[in-house]
């Protein structure tokens, strides 16, 4: 199986905790690389530990064969710290980068710096020069954070700037909401590409808890339509890959370059939404 359809295609993980979870990872990645995309990223929470979860997970996936890139932020750390986390990461073959402000930890106390997106990108090309491809994260129903869409679109502005070389949105369910996002944003002179990120929806449950997590908004008449076939999981499932096979199609047709999908680290979701796509 190929993704001719796609000139762009990545998955999203995140880091296995138990030696079961790890399996797990490795199986889904095993089938997901049938799909032949640019690359696995590997999400990073808040502190060290959560860092160090990231480094091992990049690692066990180059050390198999597949193309993993980490998400690095910039917390607490000195700006050596930094760059001796970036070139652990070059050691081991990474040649691209998801580069994320971050979660706010829990327990932090405010007192603790916030490094932004924008710092840690000046600093890996201040550091790196263009040894490295560099995403960012974008939002096109606005992070949850900012005062307004023009103020959101600055911030990504700013990290483009200083040196981004592609941006990946939050996942969204609303079609329309895709193209004026890019339209907005090329009217603001960013012209690297975006990548609609998608999330596969099997579980009605996790999807919410997840998307309020995120900030990611789940439209009402969806959220309607998922909880009438909530007690029915597998007309939930064969829902969920049409809706998201449809909406992939929709945004391809608006000139989305590809598709980047928060996988959750299970397989099938994706490989029912995807399989439905290449055999159309």
């Amino acid at each position: 199986m190929v993704r001719s359809d796609f000139s762009h295609l990545s998955f999203e993980f995140f880091p296995p905790k138990t030696p079961r979870e790890i399996r797990n990872l490795l199986r889904t990645a095993s089938r997901l690389a049938e799909f032949e995309p640019d690359f696995f990223s590997v999400t990073h929470g808040a502190g060290g530990t959560a860092r160090e979860g990231t480094l091992e997970t990049v690692r066990l996936l180059h050390e198999r064969g597949f193309n993993a890139i980490p998400h690095v932020t910039w917390g607490s750390d000195s700006r050596n710290e930094m760059v001796t986390l970036i070139e652990k990461y070059v050691d081991i073959g990474v040649s691209e980068m998801v580069v994320l402000r971050g979660d706010v930890s829990e327990d932090s106390s405010g007192e603790l710096p916030v490094r932004y997106a924008h710092e840690l990108l000046t600093l890996i090309r201040e550091e790196m020069g263009d040894q490295l491809r560099l995403h960012v994260g974008c939002y096109p129903e606005m992070h949850p954070e900012a005062q307004s869409i023009s103020d959101d679109i600055d911030r990504l502005k700013e990290k483009v700037d200083a040196g981004a070389d592609r941006c990946i949105t939050q996942y969204f369910y609303n079609a329309d909401a895709f193209p004026a996002f890019v339209s907005s944003c090329r009217s603001a002179g960013i012209d690297a590409p975006i990548v609609p990120g998608v999330m596969p929806i099997a579980n009605f449950e996790k999807l919410v808890q997840f998307s309020e997590k995120c900030g990611a908004e789940i439209p009402r008449w969806l959220t309607m339509q998922l909880r009438a076939l909530e007690s029915n999981s597998e007309a939930l499932r064969a829902y969920g890959a049409n809706f998201v096979a449809k909406l992939c199609r929709r945004l391809m047709t608006d000139g989305a370059c590809g598709i980047h999908v928060y996988t959750l680290n299970l397989a099938r979701p994706t490989q029912a939404f995807l399989g439905q796509i290449l055999r159309s």
